[in-house]
């Protein structure tokens, strides 16, 4: 016998109407643009990653873990070929970008939803070799605009601060269930599921203690894909709280005329969001500056900044949550790149010895804009007393300072050729821009994403 639940809430209503029955073409053409240069930004970061070892752990435990008795329900994984079921080829790809700290965000969330839906989407749509790029991209901007909304809500109706893991697996539930045909109760039994199990990781936990979990996002999309095929096949699940709870309703008031998607930031560096205005205040006040003549730094910033990872890293994933080393890297290096979070710049001594002389102090007014805004300020004196200050910096990448398509496309390139070579990353940007056209088949792309490098 199978319990009743409560009849949706009309929030739940309005969204499943937005989930499976918004047509493409009501969403706006430069939304769903937008959302190719979210994509292509974010398989950059994806094959950057490739190599690296959380990576190549996280490929081998899909295959070992999660592999599919179901070819149906099965997809390669992707910058590697071997198959795994849906659930683990998403969390393969996923925990591979999360653990390469350069995908987008939202500033709201304090998070990240393309890590996990992209994975998600370029899963799902083996199944389905008759989807159009127009159809994807608007799944894809569906799914952003869900896990947004939930991780806003989460965080205002919760007193600890969680990881993307906790909530973007919802975004993958709505983008699977549009895929897949689902009906109005199987996407809501599928957000249930996935809210339950979601893993409600503390963020400021992996912050003090920097490793492979990261932002929790392998196992969002992990989550996510199992909750909607678990609904598909008839399992049940409570009503989602971040959906339908009473005081998360206020957070879906602008569902379908703000589109959250357009506000995503895209990173110029590996490293946390957080550590990206000083990083740019640092390389404002780089040109002409010799790093050896160069005495103290003080960095001032909002409280969650100044709480990264105080020392010289030992790791990767110390690395990309260490403030001091990402400045001090951009002060000696003027780039901050995968070599420079790996292996030898692990030893730099130059970039050690600024990291030495550095002070963190959390700045009031910049603690007030968070997370709205991620705001920072430099100083840094030199041998002789001259001090040079940066004023207030606002990180770059966002809607405040977007990039351009260009930039974009450069920064594809720069993260991708090294890996999989120009051709190939060419042949990817091109057929991620090209979804934006009519008529394009997403499978010009998906045949691109499966070889290994």
């Amino acid at each position: 016998m199978t319990l009743a639940i409560p009849a949706p809430s009309p929030v739940f209503q309005r969204i499943a109407r937005f989930t499976l029955d918004q047509s493409a073409r009501d969403i706006p053409e430069a939304t769903r643009a937008h959302a190719a240069l979210l994509l292509l930004d974010t398989l950059g970061i994806c094959a950057a990653a490739a190599p690296m070892e959380a990576g190549r752990i996280a490929r081998n435990i899909a295959v070992a873990l999660y592999g599919a008795g179901t070819p149906d329900l099965s997809a390669p994984i992707l910058f590697d070929g071997r198959r795994a079921s849906l659930a683990g080829a998403g969390f393969a790809a996923a925990s591979q970008i999360d653990n390469l700290d350069g995908h987008d965000g939202y500033n709201p969330t304090k998070g990240h939803i393309g890590v996990a839906v992209v994975p998600a989407l370029a899963a799902l749509a083996q199944a389905r070799p008759d989807l159009s790029g127009t159809d994807a991209l608007a799944a894809l901007v569906i799914s952003y605009e869900i896990a947004g909304r939930a991780g806003i809500a989460l965080h205002a109706t919760v007193s600890d601060y969680h990881t993307s893991g906790a909530w973007n697996g919802l975004g993958v539930v709505a983008l699977a269930a549009r895929l897949r045909g689902h009906s109005a109760d199987q996407l809501r039994h599928g957000f249930g599921i996935a809210e339950y199990h979601g893993p409600r990781s503390q963020m400021m936990r992996e912050i003090a203690n920097p490793t492979m979990l990261h932002d929790g996002s392998g196992m969002g999309a992990l989550v996510g894909l199992s909750a909607a095929i678990m609904a598909e096949q008839g399992f049940t699940g409570a009503p989602a709280i971040t959906l339908e709870g009473e005081e998360a309703a206020p957070h879906w008031d602008d569902l379908g005329t703000l589109w959250q998607t357009d506000l995503q930031y895209i990173k110029p560096y590996p490293i946390c969001r957080w550590a990206h205005a000083p990083i740019d205040a640092a390389q404002m006040l780089r040109p002409g500056l010799d790093p050896t003549r160069i005495s103290a730094i003080t960095i001032r910033s909002f409280a969650n900044a100044v709480a990264l990872f105080p020392d010289m890293p030992e790791t990767t994933s110390q690395a990309q949550y260490s403030l001091p080393f990402a400045v001090a890297t951009m002060l000696v290096h003027g780039e901050i790149g995968v070599p420079h979070i790996s292996g030898a710049g692990l030893r730099d001594a130059d970039v050690a010895r600024l990291v030495a002389r550095t002070q963190l102090d959390v700045a009031p007014e910049h603690e007030a804009r968070f997370p709205e805004g991620r705001w920072a300020d430099l100083s840094i004196t030199l041998e002789d007393g001259e001090v040079l200050q940066s004023g207030e910096v606002h990180a770059r990448g966002g809607p405040e300072h977007p990039f351009s398509e260009a930039d974009i496309c450069a920064k594809f390139m720069d993260f991708a050729a090294p890996v999989l070579g120009p051709l190939r990353a060419g042949a990817i940007r091109d057929a991620t821009l090209a979804l934006a056209c009519e008529d394009v088949p997403f499978s010009t792309l998906t045949d691109l994403l499966t070889d290994p490098p």
